[in-house]
């Protein structure tokens, strides 16, 4: 069997929301990221035949296809093809699936997986007009935050538990950081144009100062007397990432060496109402076609939308007992969750995982609005 081989993935840091990373624009950002990327190799980017790339919110700033933009942008040359995706918060994992899939049926030999999401710049939900009334005929459409108010409810997680969590991820997220676990995923940004030396290094978003007590004060979010608030809630931020891949015969001619490369993918549609909860069948699909189990995997990215995501997706998938497996350095409750961006940012974060931990498989999984998952499962090389 051909191999869809993973050479790198890198990410910016994340900005948090106003923050550094909203003087620029996300074309620019993710225009260095991919220069990053190449550069690591020491790549000639004409090699690239495409540039994939994930983004929620196709308006303004980051509407005129932005996987055509960006290598432009970056001054790579107009051979290098680019399109742009929406799957929702699984936009940037689409592209890994779409890509492995062209690399693997010998269409494609050397592209580029991305992802760009300025939420400081462009807002949430800025590109969406009325729902069908025929759709809601149908379904009963909510917001994300009342479906994860839904998931916590029916799974019969409290309000104690979703905040012990969250905690749990800024502490992993800021023990990461100090022990330079990112240090190999990140691109060092320069904030400035022209360039004249202010770069922006390292993630915004974990809290080290938050707490226990902090967290139990803030307010619900959706519901008056709901369990789900801003800490325990992805954050909204800024960031972008990509994955370069590679066919085997691409890897060999241009000297590249795999980091890794991808197994399998899985697709879950579930009920739009609930909507968050189809990890667990996107990764069961991912396994079945790898030929694995939960016993072969030793990293699970989980996306951490809303705590009770977390929580349910580790009960259903009967892995209550792995919690040092599950994101072991924070996830989007402390990192951000860059929609268009956040795929990508999770596979960089899980290959250094299994690299640190000399382990061989591991696994990310994200839910999807209106109803759907993603899962992939990654092999390292």
């Amino acid at each position: 069997m051909p191999s869809a081989l993973i050479i790198d993935a890198v990410r910016s840091p994340i900005g948090k929301k106003n923050g550094s990373l909203a003087s620029i624009r996300g074309d620019e950002l993710a225009a260095q990221v991919l220069n990053g990327l190449v550069a690591r190799h020491d790549l000639d980017p004409a090699e690239i035949e495409d540039v994939q790339l994930g983004c929620v919110t196709q308006i303004g700033e980051q509407g005129w296809n932005l996987g055509r933009m960006v290598p432009l942008v970056a001054g790579w040359p107009e051979s290098v093809c680019g399109t742009t995706v929406d799957r929702q918060c699984g936009s940037s994992m689409q592209p890994n699936f779409s890509a492995a899939t062209a690399i693997l049926s010998g269409q494609l030999d050397l592209v580029v997986s991305a992802g760009v999401e300025m939420m400081s710049r462009v807002p949430m939900g800025s590109n969406g007009g009325d729902l069908s009334d025929k759709l809601l005929d149908l379904w009963e459409i909510v917001p994300q935050g009342i479906s994860a108010e839904v998931i916590a409810d029916e799974w019969g997680f409290s309000r104690e538990e979703l905040d012990a969590f969250s905690l749990e991820s800024h502490r992993r997220a800021t023990a990461a950081a100090d022990e330079g676990r990112f240090d190999g995923e990140i691109v060092l940004i320069d904030l400035t144009n022209p360039h004249t030396g202010v770069v922006f290094g390292v993630d915004e978003t974990p809290r080290r100062d938050t707490s226990a007590e902090a967290l139990a004060a803030l307010k619900p979010a959706f519901l008056p007397e709901g369990k789900v608030t801003a800490g325990n809630s992805s954050q909204i931020c800024d960031g972008a990432a990509a994955v370069l891949m590679a066919s085997e015969s691409a890897a060999s001619r241009l000297g590249l060496q795999p980091r890794g490369r991808f197994v399998s993918f899985g697709l879950a549609g579930v009920d739009p109402h609930r909507m968050l909860h189809g990890n667990p069948q996107a990764c069961d699909k991912a396994l079945a076609r790898a030929g694995l189990t939960w016993d072969d995997i030793s990293v699970i990215e989980v996306n951490e939308a809303f705590a009770s995501v977390v929580l349910q997706f580790a009960h259903d998938a009967g892995l209550e007992d792995r919690w040092d497996d599950i994101n072991p350095n924070g996830g989007g409750i402390s990192l951000g969750h860059p929609l268009g961006a956040t795929g990508a940012r999770m596979t960089a974060t899980l290959l250094n995982e299994l690299e640190g931990r000399d382990a061989r498989y591991g696994i990310a999984t994200m839910c999807i609005g209106f109803g759907q998952a993603i899962a992939c499962v990654v092999e390292r090389a």
